[in-house]
Parts: C-alpha cells; structure tokens; sequence
C-alpha cells in the first residue's frame, strides 16, 4: 500500500502536469460544490441510529432547519416493499411504479415531481449530503395505491405494496388519534419520549405478518425443485402463480376440516387481499400451520418429483373430505 507522502506526492506531480487553465477549471469546480453544499438544507434532529420503526421497517427520518419532515429516500422505498435503482428508460424504479396505468389516475398531480427531485441535505452530524422525501409524501403513496386497488386488479407486485400501504395507513390513524387527545389533555407532556413510535410499531408488528417469515424458504426451494423449475428465481421473490392453488391443496386443505372453503368464504366477503395464512388465529392456527409445513418440507425433500410428492403426502396428510381443488391437473391432485 502506498504511504500518505507517496500518495501527496503523486498528486503534486500529477498538478505539475495540468496546464493553467485546466487547474482554474478544477478550482472553479470546487468553489461551485462548495458553495452548492453550504446552501443546502440541513438536518437539526434526527440520525440514522434512532429511524422511525414502522413493525419491522426501519426509516430514519429527519428535520431540516426550515421545519420540513424528511424520510430517507431509500429506506422509504424498501419499506414500501419497492426495490430501488432505475429502469431502462432512466426513470428511477418508485417513479416507473406510480405511473404504472393502474396507479398513475390517483396519484396526486405534484408527487411524481417530488419522487424525481428528491430532498437533498446534510445531515446532523455533518458528512456527505443525504436524500429524502418530505414526511408527508408516504401518506400521499398510500392512499394512491389504495384508491387503485379499489378499482383495478393489481399485479401481484403492486397487491404486495398495497398490503403494506394498508396496515401503514390504518397504523398511522391509531397513532395520530391517540396524538390528539395527548395533545388536548395535555398528556403529551408527560408520556415517554417515543410512547407514539411504540405503539405505531406494536400495532403492525401484530398486524403485518410477513408472508416469507410463515412459509419457511425451503418451502419454495423444494417447490422449485419438484416443479423443475430454475433456483433461485432471478428475480428474489417471484413466485409463479399457479403456487397459490397448489398451496391451497398441500396445506389448507390439509390441515383442518373445511378450513380452505372457510378462509376462502372470509376473503370474498372481505374488501382487504391479504394471504390466507394471515387469518389464522394467532394461538391455534399459527402454530398448527407451522407445524404442517415443517412436516410437508420433510415430505418435499424425500420426493423426487411433484407426483412423488403427491403421493406421498397423501399417505402422511390426507385432504379432509378429499377436498380437491378443482383448477389442479390431474397429476396435480395425485
């Protein structure tokens, strides 16, 4: 490794070698960063250590000197179940996924510029500048995904979204009701610091039980395998759809009587798309379900194909009144 001298004296000689004007350009250059940063907003609360915690979602935030309310930009896209980056065309992934047809007659007229131009600003503690969006732009996305949802089928990627932007939303209305009357009571003065973020991240840690964490990854991986299909998928959570029946057939027609028709009764008559397992009870239901699923891995791994597997559950798991599924392939039913 070279030493600090070395490296000085590298740069001096690598000077040396510039021409008048290039090294005024250069200097130029840094005066007019210099005096980009020096006006950029800057943070007077917030750090990356204590983020708002939203369940399992973790966002810093941020007030800046001027009193605007700032989320992380990438901490709000991952929490939004969204992935960042850009698309072929350039536009950054959260854009594309608000112009989306499905999505883009809802969504209000100024959020597409804020998504483009993020906040720019430096943080408390000083260093490299940071990027987020105002506080109230999380507000704005839910309720143009919901407002879809009500109108249009969604992509499964877009459901996923909207599932999270529900228990967001519905978590917010507790917080800022229970805000209220702290603040007309005058309690507000004398409650913990974070009581309010306590009970936002009680509520949807208890509400939003993610659908990966219930069915273990060796469920898919074997199902992948058994269905000959490539893992792992290149894209990480693609799941074909044709699984949700399978599922229906290997494990909720499976673990207790008319338990399928019942779960699928409730989700007809219920606005909220959520995944069947998110209905069970959370002292009976849960525990049995990942008690199956342990056993039907087990079953999964011994099987060389998907009708070896069939057949196999069938003898260790039978349907409860030979339920079948009626959208299953024959070979599918076993």
């Amino acid at each position: 490794m070279a030493s600090s001298k070395g490296k000085a004296a590298g740069g001096i000689a690598r000077a040396k070698k510039l021409t008048a004007a290039e090294r005024k350009e250069i200097a130029m250059k840094g005066v007019a960063a210099k005096k980009e940063r020096a006006e950029l907003p800057r943070a007077t609360h917030g750090s990356a250590d204590h983020p708002l915690k939203i369940g399992d979602i973790e966002i810093p935030c941020y007030v800046l000197d001027d009193g605007t309310r700032v989320l992380s930009q990438r901490a709000l896209i991952a929490g939004l179940g969204m992935t960042s980056g850009q698309t072929k065309t350039g536009d950054a992934r959260i854009v594309h996924f608000f112009e989306a047809d499905a999505i883009k007659p809802f969504v209000d007229q100024g959020l597409p510029a804020m998504l483009k131009s993020p906040i720019q600003f430096i943080p408390p503690h000083g260093g490299r500048p940071a990027f987020g969006y105002p506080a109230t732009i999380l507000a704005d996305m839910c309720e143009a995904v919901l407002a879809a949802r009500k109108v249009y089928e969604l992509t499964a990627k877009q459901a996923e979204v909207a599932e999270q932007c529900e228990v967001l939303v519905r978590g917010f209305a507790r917080v800022g009701i229970i805000a209220l009357v702290d603040e007309a009571t005058g309690y507000q003065k004398d409650r913990e610091k974070d009581a309010l973020a306590k009970i936002l991240e009680a509520f949807v840690a208890k509400e939003l039980q993610p659908y990966m964490k219930t069915f273990p990854p060796d469920y898919y991986e074997e199902m992948f395998r058994l269905r000959g299909l490539k893992y792992p998928p290149e894209k990480p959570n693609f799941r074909p759809q044709y699984f949700g029946l399978l599922t229906n057939d290997i494990v909720y027609g499976r673990l207790a009587p008319g338990l399928l028709e019942e779960l699928k009764a409730q989700a007809k008559k219920d606005e909220r798309k959520t995944h069947l397992h998110r209905r069970l009870t959370q002292d009976i239901g849960h525990p049995k379900l990942r008690e199956h699923l342990a056993s039907v891995v087990t079953v999964m791994k011994l099987s060389n194909s998907y009708p070896d597997f069939i057949s196999k559950l069938n003898r260790v798991h039978q349907r409860f009144g030979q339920t079948i599924p009626l959208d299953l392939d024959e070979e599918d039913r076993g």
